[in-house]
């Protein structure tokens, strides 16, 4: 474990032991792919960080000595254009790695959707580490072809999608982001806010709730509470998201 260094904007805990062994997101991050032997050393470069809803991780424009690792919880990731309006580009959860293509600064803020857990580690270490270890290599290079994939999907989902296809396609792969809590089939966690889901979407928060509203009209979908949805018609749902109805 490596000595106490500055926090980021609303840490609210660090554990005195990190323990990779039993952390329930190992297999789904890039942890997963590494010997025994690689992984006893990745565990003595990771700082635990808890943070609080709200809290901010990274700041767009601060010096960027660390990437991260998602280990509980979610993120909001979002830049802010000149005039002050916030474009989120990403919503991250446990699996998810965040830094790594990043030069001295951070071009992006990333907050604490819901508490949430993160290992952070400093990029000259982490990048010796990575250089001596091909597997983990692999799988870093995994990832990075993944967002790329990923921001090619967003730019036809913003540049191309109507408001009902931008919601639909949200709600159907949602689910798929966040595999640590599995939930039944049809079942949707929605843990960011109506207002953050607007701004993924390029949509007002108007838009989104009459979207839903009307989704809920025609019985594609039902909400039990404000941070459920259940999918009553994925084939409709589809449909929608591919722009056939």
């Amino acid at each position: 474990m490596l000595a106490p260094r500055s926090l980021p904007h609303g840490c609210v805990d660090r554990p005195e032991v990190n323990d990779c062994d039993s952390c329930g997101a190992r297999a789904l991050s890039v942890c997963g792919s590494v010997a025994d032997r690689d992984l006893e050393r990745l565990g003595g470069l990771a700082e635990v960080v808890k943070l609080a809803a709200g809290a901010v991780l990274t700041r767009e424009g601060e010096p960027a000595p660390h990437v991260f690792n998602i280990t509980s919880g979610s993120l909001r990731v979002y830049k802010l254009l000149p005039d002050g309006r916030r474009q989120i580009t990403g919503f991250l959860f446990a699996g998810d790695f965040l830094g790594l293509a990043i030069g001295e600064f951070y071009v992006f803020s990333a907050e604490a959707i819901e508490p949430t857990t993160v290992c952070r580690f400093r990029k000259g270490p982490f990048r010796a580490l990575v250089e001596s270890s091909q597997p983990l290599e692999h799988m870093l290079l995994h990832r990075t072809s993944h967002e790329l994939a990923a921001a090619q999907n967003q730019m036809l989902l913003l540049g191309r999608k109507t408001a009902i296809e931008r919601l639909a396609s949200f709600l159907l792969d949602l689910p798929g982001h966040d595999p640590a809590r599995p939930t039944a089939p049809g079942h949707v966690r929605l843990p960011m806010k109506r207002g953050e889901i607007a701004d993924y979407l390029g949509l007002t928060i108007e838009t989104v709730s009459r979207v839903l509203t009307r989704m809920k009209a025609k019985g594609i979908i039902s909400m039990p509470s404000q941070s459920d949805l259940i999918v009553e018609r994925p084939d409709l749902l589809r449909a929608h998201a591919g722009g056939e109805i």
